[in-house]
């Protein structure tokens, strides 16, 4: 029996949903090509705390537990799935963009056994930078919830990759600030890990203004996705 590679695609923060009841092909937008067709198991999942309807008590249990809880969900439903007979375990990936890149930067470093290879893109690294109407609403005050703020930021665990990692980010981004990418820089090349950046200047958070980005962007993507997580049966 072949066995395939597996790509998760992440956001996992109260803001939005990617799991909804709704008939969809679940395209990668990201992806030059067909996954499918390439031979790419392609998912993604739910954790609690997302707005799904689940009622009060699913909405309130990522309160002060941005970057664990919700880490924690995805990495125990992936580790799952690696238990299908089809699905190789060495070749497993993870993606995300702003929130999902955050989620993928927690997922690396915090379960390194389970993902291999992994695509941040314009991810909050320290949520101590963030703006304080989305953080202090699911995170409460920082003057009185530090710990819970620390203990959910990427930076805190940097130190434990393990696996292939490509950053992205738009030096321009008026949303999740660049000074995260650099906080990130600093403690990977503290802690001599390895990976790959790209930064895009002057682009804001959608990282899709100027000639040519959007392509560039999906190239740089989908070149180290094939190389790190080759598709197909193996």
């Amino acid at each position: 029996t072949k066995k395939y590679p597996v790509v998760f695609y992440v956001y996992g923060e109260p803001a939005a949903q990617t799991v909804t009841d709704t008939y969809g092909a679940g395209t990668n937008f990201l992806y030059a090509g067909d996954m499918a067709k390439d031979g790419y198991i392609y998912i993604s999942l739910e954790n609690r705390g997302t707005p799904a309807p689940k009622g009060r008590e699913w909405r309130k249990s990522i309160f002060q537990s941005i970057g664990t809880l919700n880490i924690r969900d995805q990495a125990m439903a992936a580790k799952k799935i690696l238990e299908w007979t089809f699905v190789d375990k060495n070749r497993v990936a993870v993606w995300g963009w702003s929130g999902g890149g955050a989620s993928t930067l927690n997922l690396m470093f915090q379960y390194p056994e389970i993902y291999k290879t992994g695509i941040a893109i314009a991810a909050i690294s320290n949520q101590l930078t963030y703006d304080n109407i989305y953080q202090e609403r699911y995170m409460g005050s920082p003057l009185k919830s530090k710990e819970a703020y620390i203990k959910g930021s990427p930076v805190t665990y940097a130190r434990q990759l393990e696996g292939n990692l490509l950053y992205i980010h738009g030096t321009g981004d008026d949303n999740v600030h660049y000074q995260n990418a650099e906080l990130l820089i600093n403690e990977l090349v503290k802690n001599g890990k390895l990976f790959q950046m790209m930064s895009y200047p002057n682009r804001t958070h959608s990282i899709n203004e100027g000639a040519g980005t959007s392509q560039h962007l999906s190239m740089t993507y989908t070149q180290f996705l094939q190389k790190n997580c080759p598709p197909g049966g193996k």
